[in-house]
């Protein structure tokens, strides 16, 4: 494994717990465990606590141009631009994403408008993947979420691309409380470490690659009449 060699590519993490920091995180566990792997194979990695920033509700890449007075994200973002790898990590509540997942989602959402130099999406030829955490039921349904509204603006999703751990249901030990199990959790380890490797080759693939082909795909040339194709049977 060590002749594996990810160094270039950067990764950024961006944990949606609603505990400010220095407050412990268990969602931050199941994060470190992910970001050290990357980590030893060369990744340049980055951690955001998305809570611990003033950033803004809204589908705007500024918010300061629509009412708010203070907006974080344009500091934020150009980071996570920089980044071939974005894991959305985060807990769940009454059987949901967080409400600070959704709101990072949003503000993910404010640059789908935005282009590449190729005239494709600005996400396309970049990878995601997602880990949730929680003592209730909702690991799938919260990563199918994420992971759909990913792919949705442009990011590529490897297999396997999320990983999550849940306590006994109701009211009981979080992922990093002694006795949990958590970190011991052969299924979570399994699937975070996939996921994990998945996004490291994924990664690197299209980033040697020059990212995804520029065919067929791009909203400027659509724009400017080009229809790749397309037949429209009102003139056959």
């Amino acid at each position: 494994m060590s002749d594996w060699d990810f160094s270039g590519l950067k990764a950024t993490y961006v944990n949606c717990t609603l505990k400010k920091s220095p407050e412990l995180s268990h969602t931050q566990g199941l994060v470190d465990a992910s970001a050290a792997i990357m980590r030893t194979h060369g990744v340049d990695v980055d951690i955001i606590r998305f809570v611990d920033h003033d950033v803004a509700t809204g589908v705007y890449p500024d918010m300061r141009e629509h009412g708010w007075e203070t907006d974080a994200w344009p500091e934020l973002y150009p980071g996570i631009l920089d980044s071939q790898i974005l894991v959305v990590a985060g807990p769940i509540w009454l059987g949901d994403n967080s409400s600070i997942t959704r709101r990072f989602i949003e503000r993910i959402y404010s640059l789908s408008g935005m282009l590449n130099d190729k005239g494709q999406y600005l996400f396309y030829g970049r990878v995601a993947g997602c880990l949730i955490t929680g003592n209730e039921d909702g690991i799938k349904h919260c990563a199918q979420n994420v992971l759909y509204s990913l792919q949705h603006v442009g990011y590529t999703i490897p297999p396997n691309a999320d990983a999550g751990w849940i306590g006994e249901a109701g009211p009981g030990p979080s992922y990093l409380d002694p006795g949990s199990g958590g970190p011991e959790n052969d299924f979570t380890n399994r699937n975070t470490t996939f996921m994990t490797w998945n996004l490291m080759h994924l990664a690197k693939l299209l980033t040697d690659a020059g990212g995804v082909p520029a065919q067929g795909n791009q909203r400027s040339e659509w724009n400017a009449g080009a229809r790749f194709d397309w037949h429209n049977p009102e003139y056959r």
